[in-house]
């Protein structure tokens, strides 16, 4: 007990300051997932009364059984991972392989190319939407995975993230594979990737869950309710006269969130370890 007040009384006041405040924004980042999780677990009678309260004095399962028997959950919760995943995979190999150029390969044109890759982030997205549809529907591909994932398979944000983080690395790890004979791709497959782990892990995990979250991708290039992922299929929950049921809503969003989770504690402890073995292997 003692050696606990001694250490209080060495705390330093800056320290007590930066742990409530990290506790205050904890609380507030937090707040929305709790009402998600409570919300989900509450009858219709306590989501719809007034004044609300945060906890459930009944707690219930309807929730949960109601969005799965409305909807193709399964199904549902499939697409998001064949669509979230796909365009993942694919933006992982295509950026590296544009920003491994961009930054270690010395060519023509090298930063008019840049410019005009960043200069692609400042076009609003909802700009593009028409002309890509149209695009998609000329192939033929609308209501498909090849319609949801090809128009997304490569990133301007994460060929310049992927850039910066090549940039960092010191050239004498690839100019001493190359002394030793090997080709452009094998640098760049056997010394580069390797050290940019923790670069990809993160890329990975932001273009997962920006994929996984996206309402609007999925409603414009899906027309058929079994093509469709999970975002876009809680927006098929309505009650009568087009009530929203948001017991049923949050229980259905509950399901959602839970695999970002799963993948962020899968991540996160692989992503600190090659962080901190950057430039070692």
């Amino acid at each position: 007990m003692s050696a606990l007040r001694l250490r209080l009384r060495e705390t330093r006041p800056s320290t007590v300051l930066a742990v409530i405040a990290l506790v205050v924004v904890s609380a507030i980042v937090l707040l929305p997932i709790a009402i998600i999780v409570l919300t989900a677990f509450k009858p219709a009678a306590e989501v719809n009364a007034y004044p609300p309260s945060l906890l459930p004095d009944q707690w219930t399962l309807d929730n949960l059984k109601e969005v799965t028997s409305e909807l193709p959950f399964a199904r549902l919760v499939g697409n998001s991972f064949l669509f979230a995943g796909g365009v993942t995979a694919f933006a992982l190999v295509f950026d590296s392989l544009a920003a491994y150029a961009l930054a270690r390969i010395d060519f023509a044109g090298r930063k008019v190319l840049l410019v005009a890759i960043i200069a692609t982030l400042m076009i609003p997205f909802q700009a593009t939407l028409i002309p890509l549809y149209q695009l998609v529907a000329d192939f033929g591909w609308v209501n498909t995975y090849a319609g949801l994932i090809a128009p997304r398979a490569a990133d301007a944000f994460g060929i310049f993230f992927l850039r910066q983080f090549f940039l960092s690395l010191p050239r004498d790890i690839d100019a001493a594979a190359r002394i030793d004979g090997a080709s452009e791709f094998r640098v760049f497959r056997s010394v580069v990737l390797p050290n940019a782990v923790p670069a990809l892990l993160t890329l990975g995990l932001f273009t997962f869950v920006n994929n996984w979250n996206d309402l609007l991708w999925p409603l414009v290039f899906t027309t058929d309710a079994d093509m469709g992922t999970i975002t876009s299929g809680l927006t098929l929950l309505t009650g009568p006269s087009g009530i929203v049921p948001h017991g049923v809503m949050m229980a259905g969003s509950l399901i959602a969130i839970l695999p970002l989770v799963i993948a962020f504690l899968l991540i996160q402890r692989r992503f600190i370890e090659n962080i901190a073995t950057t430039g070692l292997k």
